[in-house]
C-alpha cells in the first residue's frame, strides 16, 4: 500500500530535494488484503464486467482491460517478490490472487518439519 504522497511521487521529490532517504517500505496486508492480493484491481475488473448489457464495445474493452490488468499484476508481484523476497512469496501461497476463494491456510514449514522429526523419533 502507498500513501497519497507515495503514489503521485510527492514522497520521493521532497526526499531528494531535502537530501534525505526514503523509509524503508514495510510489508503490511489490512482489511481486503486479507481476502485476496489484489482488491483494487478485482473492483476495477467487477467494475468492467458488471453491465446490464453486454455491448460488442463493452466486451472489447472488458476484456482489453481484463488482459491490461492480469499482465500488470505479473510486473506489479515481481516488484513486490523483489523488494520484499520470502515475506511476499510466503502471502502470496497464503492469500489468492483476484477470488477470495475459501480454505486457503498459511503453510508453516517449520511445523511441518517439526512434525516429520517426531514421527521419525516415535
Amino acid at each position: 500500500m502507498l500513501s497519497h504522497f507515495e503514489l503521485f511521487g510527492l514522497s520521493q521529490v521532497f526526499a531528494r530535494l531535502f537530501g534525505r532517504d526514503l523509509p524503508p517500505a514495510k510489508f503490511h496486508t489490512p482489511l481486503l488484503y486479507r481476502l485476496v492480493r489484489h482488491p483494487i484491481y478485482l473492483s476495477f475488473l467487477l467494475a468492467f464486467w458488471a453491465t446490464p448489457s453486454m455491448t460488442v464495445g463493452h466486451l472489447l474493452f472488458a476484456v482489453a482491460t481484463t488482459g491490461y490488468i492480469l499482465i500488470a499484476i505479473q510486473l506489479e508481484e515481481r516488484d513486490l517478490i523483489a523488494m520484499f523476497g520470502d515475506q511476499y512469496r510466503s502471502y502470496k501461497e497464503r492469500v489468492s490472487m483476484l477470488l477470495p476463494l475459501p480454505g486457503r491456510k498459511p503453510i508453516d514449514r517449520t511445523d511441518h518439519r517439526a512434525s516429520a522429526a517426531e514421527r521419525t523419533r516415535r
